[in-house]
């Protein structure tokens, strides 16, 4: 790449004004970092870098991953590491347990890497966390973040059978880009999971990332797919490139943009839809317990 190319892909991908973050302050919020400092408590909140934390710890939500933190998947947006896990460790259910107890959290998000090298990919772990948390902070409600289980809907049972107050599996991307994006994903599966989980009678909940290229038209004919399989909740964020070997950014979207998302969101009758450049999964999480 020549000097004045290197300078327009600088240029284009600098990132804008209404991306800048707040320092997290707040006495709520300290007092979640010492507990977890203390305690050396581990949260994606913090090592994601989320923009958010500030807010959401205040608010009493946080967000843990399971299964450790190797995935089986290689999606190009996400920064966790791909290879060869180690195996399930049975005692970490009572460890997250313990972490959401000892920071009080009102509202727990559990999400995990995906495991498609254990043939329940997971699922039985995801369950004794639900009921982990459940023995040891009765008054803290759930959002599960999950994989999709390869389309082993047996292993999906397990989650829906402990069932976690908002269970949320995110789409990600547009149907064009799946292949790219989430590689070893399929945009339909993760439809006929959501769907259901909606049969089963779960309060359900699906993120777009925004800025990876995709179009007005794709957005929209995805919400609309998404409310098709009567999806409740629906976050759209900035996607955000985690290091130069990922996915670049091909757009940033403006804050009048996403406004104009969470209109039409809801309008097509999503009961509650975050939008905005710093949205994420979990934001406002505690909010969706409508």
């Amino acid at each position: 790449m020549d000097k004045e190319n290197s300078l327009l892909t600088k240029e284009r991908t600098k990132k804008p004004s209404w991306l800048k973050v707040k320092l997290p302050t707040g006495e709520e919020f300290k007092k979640v970092r010492s507990l977890v400092s203390e305690h050396k408590l581990h949260t994606i909140c913090e090592s994601g870098n989320c923009p958010n934390m500030g807010e959401c710890w205040g608010a009493g939500t946080a967000t843990f991953m399971i299964l450790g933190n190797v995935c089986t998947r290689s999606c190009g947006f996400c920064a966790v590491s791909t290879g060869k896990p180690d195996a399930p460790d049975e005692f970490e259910p009572a460890r997250v347990a313990n972490s959401v107890k000892l920071m009080d959290v009102k509202h727990a998000v559990i999400t995990s890497v995906d495991r498609d090298d254990l043939k329940d990919g997971g699922a039985e772990i995801w369950a004794m966390t639900v009921r982990s948390i459940r023995r040891k902070s009765p008054g803290t409600t759930l959002e599960t973040l999950i994989p999709d289980f390869a389309g082993n809907w047996d292993n999906l049972q397990k989650v829906i059978d402990v069932a976690p107050e908002i269970v949320s599996h995110n789409i990600e991307t547009v149907r064009r880009l799946t292949k790219a994006i989430r590689v070893q994903a399929k945009y339909d599966r993760s439809l006929e999971l959501l769907l259901r989980l909606k049969q089963a009678k779960m309060r359900t909940k699906s993120g777009l990332m925004l800025g990876l290229g995709e179009t007005h038209a794709e957005i929209l004919e995805t919400m609309e797919d998404l409310r098709m399989v009567n999806v409740d909740v629906l976050t759209l964020g900035q996607y955000l490139q985690p290091t130069p070997n990922h996915q670049p950014v091909d757009e940033f979207i403006n804050p009048e943009k996403f406004a104009l998302y969470k209109n039409l969101g809801l309008e097509m009758g999503f009961k509650y839809v975050e939008s905005g450049p710093l949205v994420r999964s979990s934001y406002h999480a505690e909010k969706h317990m409508f």
